[in-house]
């Protein structure tokens, strides 16, 4: 993995990720494909609303499929016909969505499978020897996502676990796959920081902010993401992680985040909810009922190229699976054009403006 930053505005930076599998221009947003998909798009739907960069999830791809790709000798972007970058979470984060069913220990966490009951057992080394069993361009190390709201001391308990999991996640790395670190620490400030400080000491290719988008306030996470994102290292990518408002990501963008992801984009385009350059659109909304417009005259996506708004609702009021794939689109091109957008920003040095009419439009929507 090699990453260039090209250009800086302030704190905010352009830049270039270079990885096995293509190249990743930054700020960059990563779409969701937990399963190897995102949800009801093929991997041509991405590929033709730029995405560059997907997200897969390593607990959700565990066994069967690892193994499948080992025992074959291919990489999970054979078995899922995507040649662009992958990159792979560790299943902390559905860890810790299951916590209820979850027993934590020093070695790793046991818990119920939320598909058939099966309990399992799933330890650093386990996750990132999946990982590398995938063949993903970057894997992340196996951490412990805190909930919210959780007292100093739990807070420092985990972030201390999470560390020395890190350092297994480590140790168990061999391949020429980038390994990024995870900051925890809570809602804590002095804790995040003590959490970057080890893993720097730890050494990885590139680090992420963790452990927020759990149910804290927006000005408590604002003010984490503020304290934090320019004290990562400079040379190396800097990950928010499950942050995917464009409000927020915007900001984050300000602070000198490199990258994101969300599921936003699909969730919400399969429940009628649109990004557009106006603001949200719910096209559940009975006015739009006889609208012949597209979504969004100023969009290049295939679905605005082709269909009304009128026969989007028509879709989606029939429950005709088409209608999320085609708002789906919609919103993932919204996406990627909004992160070039960004980029133009950063390098002309008018993000400060493009911040401005981002609050404005969507401000009432947060």
């Amino acid at each position: 993995m090699k990453f260039n930053i090209k250009k800086k505005y302030k704190k905010s930076r352009l830049g270039l990720l270079t990885l096995k599998h293509g190249k990743v221009n930054t700020p960059a947003f990563m779409t969701v494909g937990t399963y190897g998909s995102a949800r009801g798009l093929s991997e041509s739907d991405l590929d033709s609303c730029n995405a560059e960069i997907m997200l897969c999830n390593a607990y959700h791809l565990m066994n069967k499929i690892s193994k499948l790709c080992s025992s074959k000798s291919i990489s999970l972007h054979d078995y899922i016909s995507w040649s662009k970058p992958i990159l792979t979470d560790s299943g902390g984060y559905q860890v810790f969505s299951l916590s209820e069913h979850t027993k934590v220990s020093r070695s790793g966490v046991t818990f119920k499978s939320p598909i058939n009951g099966d309990t399992i057992y799933l330890t650093p080394e386990k996750s990132i020897e999946t990982q590398q069993m995938l063949g993903s361009d970057i894997m992340m190390i196996f951490d412990e996502c805190p909930s919210y709201p959780l007292s100093k001391d739990e807070t420092q308990e985990s972030m201390e676990l999470s560390l020395y999991w890190a350092e297994l996640s480590k140790k168990t790395h061999f391949t020429d796959q980038a390994l990024f670190g995870i900051v925890q620490g809570g809602m804590y400030e002095d804790l995040r920081e003590q959490s970057l400080r080890e893993l720097i000491k730890i050494g990885f290719d590139g680090y992420a902010l963790g452990g927020l988008s759990v149910g804290e306030p927006k000005p408590i996470r604002e003010r984490i993401v503020a304290g934090l994102a320019s004290k990562l290292p400079d040379d190396k990518p800097r990950y928010l992680m499950g942050v995917g408002k464009p409000i927020d990501i915007i900001h984050a963008v300000s602070e000198g985040v490199d990258m994101f992801d969300c599921v936003i984009p699909t969730r919400n385009g399969r429940n009628g909810q649109l990004f557009t350059s106006s603001g949200i659109m719910n096209i559940r909304n009975s006015k739009y009922e006889n609208d012949l417009k597209p979504i969004d005259e100023a969009c290049e996506c295939y679905t605005c190229k082709n269909y009304s708004r009128s026969f989007l609702k028509h879709l989606d009021k029939c429950n005709d699976s088409l209608a999320g794939r085609l708002m789906s689109i919609h919103n993932v091109y919204f996406y990627q054009d909004f992160m070039k957008t960004i980029r133009t920003a950063i390098d002309n040095g008018t993000l400060d403006q493009m911040i401005e009419k981002v609050d404005l439009v969507y401000s009432d929507s947060q």
